[in-house]
């Protein structure tokens, strides 16, 4: 927490970081009570980190190459975002697996959003998987980040319906906008707190 009590994000990312972006304007337009306190790279040249430049927030850049192992490098992006006072973790296209030291650090704290209706198509390209599988409906979803890839407890999925003429790309996109609605909904969610996790489940 912050001094003035605001809960405070840190958000890691390694692409272009539009779902960064949903958060800073949900931030920004008081949808979402607290304050994103750092920007976290392991890519030096992200275009998402000139979108938290923009928004004023503290950008950092963490490069996995310089470290000697998943643990050590887990180790300095917990130390990096206890630093800053940093109660929530979100990952925004952060193409990395953390190991369970970091989310022993931050227990029930550390969200993802991933571009399918999981348990389906866990790992990359998601909406290409959909169109291979022939699903007539596909979303996203937030969901607690474990050890597991995509595996732990879901916190909220939007759905978007499989054109005949979707590709890769169109279906992307759609999934793209519903990520970029729900995502600063789950952590608001996760914020307010009265929930709990039951198994597998998200309750309350």
């Amino acid at each position: 927490m912050s001094g003035h009590g605001v809960p405070v994000i840190g958000v890691l990312i390694s692409g272009r970081g539009s779902n960064l972006q949903a958060l800073i304007d949900a931030a920004r337009d008081g949808r979402l009570a607290a304050r994103i306190g750092v920007v976290i790279s392991n890519v030096p040249e992200a275009a998402g980190l000139a979108r938290a430049e923009a928004a004023g927030i503290e950008t950092l850049v963490l490069p996995h190459q310089t470290a000697a192992g998943r643990a050590e490098y887990d180790v300095s992006l917990v130390d990096a975002l206890r630093a800053r006072g940093v109660s929530l973790v979100c990952l925004a296209g952060f193409m990395r697996v953390l190991g369970a030291g970091f989310c022993a650090a931050f227990p029930h704290a550390v969200l993802n959003i991933h571009p399918s209706l999981l348990p389906a198509f866990p790992g990359t390209h998601a909406p290409r998987q959909a169109l291979a599988h022939g699903v007539r409906v596909s979303g996203a979803t937030v969901h607690f980040v474990t050890p597991e890839l995509d595996a732990g407890p879901i916190v909220i999925q939007g759905t978007v319906p499989v054109l005949d003429d979707d590709t890769e790309e169109t279906l992307a996109a759609r999934i793209l906008e519903v990520e970029h609605r729900i995502y600063p909904e789950a952590v608001s969610r996760v914020l307010s707190g009265g929930w709990r996790i039951e198994g597998r489940r998200v309750v309350g």
